[in-house]
């Protein structure tokens, strides 16, 4: 190890003469597999490059977490970077704190085979418990649109090769996942970056248009060339969660299943005394006079309880149950349950349930206070979970105090602390 004299370590202008001489030799001692030159082709070193840019655009906008690209140690810094290995990145939006993290070189197991594509975008948005992943792929290759070539009839424009754009299907559809249930796809989209200047001209190219239509394509991508797959990023990251799923292709006959599960909607009814509570939960029936029902009652699958305090110390809407059965007997209406259900209790925030009143399952296990259930339209609701993403102080004022009387909102708007 080189001495050097306590001149140089503690003199004024000698000290940053070592400092800057420090700096250099030790940020030439690098050591990883991508250092040695000699060795790495040209699109290898395109596919560290644009993993390490994409890093670099989201550095510029979202707070950069944790890393295990570039570590340091006694010896100098290493690179964990090749392709026998997987590094990553973590960011943090500084409006909603969701996380978003890029991922190089991450092994995707399905049933059948191992995926391993250049780069992976994740994102996982607030009161998700799943990610939206997004493939990036590095090609250093491209099709110059000769004017005789297949290519050039169909395309007239330089851009991706086309069974680089199929591996982008191939990558979306093995990209599997399985929780509880069956196997689900993770990847909402998948894109081929290549070396092309000209972002204004491909604009026009089919491969980039279909990144809308289908959510797969091709983005040029070079030092001088970022602006396409800037405005994708951002995009990805700043939509909601509803937006990101209307985006996705989905297997036949699902977008049928999914309204039928939209259109559950929640009768949510006032028990008064605990004893009544008590019964209702042990005998899994709960009689409601017809005289009390909304008007839309009959589109109700499932039942909620809403308590007070003298009736339980977890005061607002407490726990819920699908509807087995209903019958009418003596101006009443009883409701058989298949089963109640826990919830987080939904807090009255000094509003209540004077009778009974409708909302959506969605609403239900989304809401964390009262007012939220009243929301009718799709806009409203839309507006709100746009709030929430951003804050958990979103103030809902409605016209009166009980929601089964209240006509609509008089304020719903994002508070700010001062």
């Amino acid at each position: 190890m080189t001495q050097f004299s306590t001149v140089l370590q503690m003199g004024p202008g000698y000290r940053d003469v070592l400092q800057v001489y420090l700096t250099v030799s030790k940020g030439l001692a690098l050591f990883g597999q991508q250092y040695q030159m000699s060795v790495k082709n040209v699109a290898e070193l395109y596919e560290y490059w644009t993993f390490l840019k994409v890093g670099q655009i989201l550095s510029k906008r979202y707070l950069s977490i944790s890393q295990d690209v570039v570590s340091a140690t006694s010896n100098g810094l290493f690179i964990n970077l090749d392709a026998s290995k997987s590094a990553s990145r973590l960011f943090e939006h500084p409006l909603t704190g969701e996380k978003i993290k890029l991922t190089y070189q991450k092994r995707e197991w399905n049933p059948t085979t191992t995926q391993l594509p250049d780069i992976v975008l994740s994102v996982t948005k607030k009161g998700m418990n799943q990610s939206f992943n997004y493939v990036f792929d590095a090609k250093y290759r491209i099709d110059f649109a000769a004017e005789e070539s297949y290519y050039g009839r169909k395309y007239q424009i330089p851009g991706p090769m086309e069974e680089d754009i199929n591996t982008m299907h191939r990558y979306r559809d093995a990209i599997v996942h399985k929780r509880q249930g069956p196997y689900e796809q993770t990847a909402f989209g998948a894109y081929v970056l290549f070396p092309f200047g000209f972002e204004e001209g491909y604009r026009q190219h089919q491969f980039f248009k279909s990144i809308e239509e289908v959510n797969i394509g091709g983005l040029p991508f070079l030092p001088s060339a970022t602006k396409l797959v800037e405005e994708l990023i951002e995009t990805i990251i700043e939509k909601s969660p509803a937006e990101l799923h209307d985006e996705g292709i989905l297997p036949q006959g699902s977008k049928h299943k999914w309204h039928s599960e939209l259109d559950e909607f929640v009768l949510i009814t006032n028990v008064a005394t605990i004893d009544n509570y008590k019964e209702i939960l042990h005998q899994k029936e709960c009689k409601i006079p017809i005289r009390t029902l909304p008007r839309d009652w009959r589109k109700a699958t499932h039942l909620a309880l809403y308590v007070g305090k003298k009736v339980h110390k977890a005061n607002g809407v407490i726990c819920y149950g699908r509807i087995e059965d209903v019958s009418i007997r003596e101006q009443q209406m009883t409701y058989s349950i298949m089963a109640w259900q826990s919830i987080d209790p939904i807090k009255p925030v000094q509003y209540g349930v004077a009778n009974t009143t409708m909302t959506t399952l969605g609403q239900l296990k989304e809401a964390k206070e009262l007012p939220e259930l009243f929301m009718k339209s799709k806009e409203e609701t839309l507006i709100w979970k746009l709030l929430r993403r951003v804050s958990d102080k979103v103030k809902i004022d409605l016209t009166r105090n009980e929601l089964d009387y209240a006509e609509g909102l008089s304020v719903l708007q994002l508070e700010i602390s001062r």
